[in-house]
């Protein structure tokens, strides 16, 4: 894409964006039609096929698509300065609100309706998972064309990135990443997957190897730079790692911080900053978050000007066309270790609502887990079996 002079002030970019962070609620599709909104239709700062050619370069690289999105506009119209004051303007908001609530939520002694307020949010949250997915598979599938053995992979990687969340958790990255190679290998005929897999087992050295603020780093870093599809995918990449290698949370715990990420605005990956919390307290959860997000500006301010490039990568498609799938598959097979965290009756009646909800009448996210959560508070007030 064409580079273009400075044309807004930096104090404008911080109003701007972070009015954006503080009232993205609903994920991705919020920001993305907000940042529309704002350089496209209401400023003119961006052509609306500049828009459209970021959406699409953003979507192939790792890490939060609609982040880099808001960091690329940012650094568009106010330069590197404007990328990192319009960057954190976009996540500072919601990670905020997710640290001042994991005080409450994420305590060792909560009282009991703050119990029953995450314990009803989080009965709903495999519902989520599910309706995230569904909301993906249509356009993955209709980019893959008519071919018959390209839709027969795609239904290979969905199957084995679905299989791959609820089984391997804190190894998902490496089937996310696998599954791209093989398609890269496939449409190049090179040796791709021989070439990278001393990289690959760097990262898989250090799952196990790390402990301590080192693991979360690592957590961190998976969310961040090395998960693709964006989103809710960053579930069954943390739960495993954070519930079941690491012990820094419950399964409970955890449902509470994925519902958190869902009723605060601005990106989903936030989430990462309530399982630094619970790792290492406020400290861990900004460790979390700087981490995280890191790669996100990294990736814009030296590859901005590439995006054009990228976008029309034969390559970075490819790749794309094979993890895509997978992820979109790790985030419904999400829903099979998030049910099975549940504890009490109560809570399965809860999440079948929620998602006739979600996936039959459509009902938005955020009412619907403020109203789950509404439910938990009258069960723990009623004095009904809390996890």
């Amino acid at each position: 894409m064409p580079g273009g002079a400075c044309r807004a002030s930096l104090r404008t970019v911080a109003i701007e964006w972070t009015r954006i962070g503080l009232t993205g609620f609903g994920g991705p599709p919020a920001h993305i039609a907000l940042l529309r909104q704002l350089v496209v239709e209401r400023r003119g700062w961006l052509a609306a096929h500049e828009l459209e050619d970021a959406i699409a370069a953003t979507n192939l690289l790792p890490g939060p698509a609609s982040t880099q999105l808001a960091i690329f506009c940012a650094n568009r119209v106010a330069g590197p300065m404007g990328a990192i004051v319009g960057g954190l303007g976009f996540i500072v908001p919601g990670v905020a609100l997710i640290l001042a609530l994991s005080l409450l939520f994420l305590a060792e002694s909560p009282p009991n309706w703050i119990v029953g307020a995450g314990a009803g949010a989080g009965a709903a949250v495999a519902a989520v998972a599910l309706q995230a997915g569904r909301g993906l598979l249509g356009p993955s599938w209709k980019r893959v064309g008519s071919a018959r053995d390209r839709r027969a992979r795609w239904v290979i990687y969905a199957l084995v990135g679905s299989a791959s969340a609820a089984l391997v958790g804190p190894f998902l990255v490496l089937v996310l990443i696998a599954c791209g190679l093989v398609e890269l290998g496939l449409r190049t005929r090179t040796d791709t997957l021989r070439l990278h897999a001393g990289p690959l087992a760097l990262p898989l050295l250090a799952v196990l190897t790390t402990g301590g603020v080192g693991a979360l780093a690592w957590v961190a870093l998976k969310v961040g730079a090395l998960s693709y599809g964006g989103g809710f995918v960053i579930v069954p990449l943390m739960q495993g790692d954070a519930v079941h290698v690491y012990h820094w949370m419950t399964a409970p715990q955890f449902l509470n911080a994925v519902a958190l990420g869902q009723v605060t605005p601005g990106p989903v990956v936030a989430t990462v900053a309530a399982v630094g919390y619970a790792a290492h307290g406020l400290a861990g959860g900004v460790l979390a978050a700087v981490i995280a997000f890191a790669p996100s500006f990294t990736f814009v301010l030296l590859g901005a000007g590439r995006f054009e490039r990228l976008r029309s990568d034969v390559r970075a498609r490819a790749f794309l066309d094979g993890s895509g799938p997978a992820a979109i598959g790790a985030i419904l097979g999400a829903a099979i270790p998030l049910a099975g965290a549940l504890q009490v009756t109560w809570q399965f009646v809860l999440l079948g609502v929620s998602a006739v909800a979600l996936l039959g009448a459509r009902a938005a996210i955020v009412p619907t887990l403020l109203l789950a959560a509404a439910v938990g508070v009258i069960v723990a007030l009623a004095g009904g079996p809390l996890p």
